[in-house]
């Protein structure tokens, strides 16, 4: 689980707007930009070449 406060913070760091935690798939995700990023060991990994992209169904959420 991802500390609450670090969750208020973390922003996309391509769209810059705030992301999502999916804690079912371990991940931050970001409609705005259309992408998932990988939540390791409870570590956030915000690279966008580590993002995966989210379906279409996924940004509609």
């Amino acid at each position: 689980m991802l500390d609450p406060k670090l969750l208020e913070i973390l922003v996309c760091p391509v769209s810059k707007a705030p992301v999502e935690y999916d804690e079912e798939k371990q991940e931050l995700v970001c409609r705005a930009s259309g992408l998932a990023y990988p939540v390791r060991d409870d570590i956030p990994v915000m690279l966008e070449s580590e993002a995966r992209v989210l379906t279409a169904d996924e940004k509609l959420g």
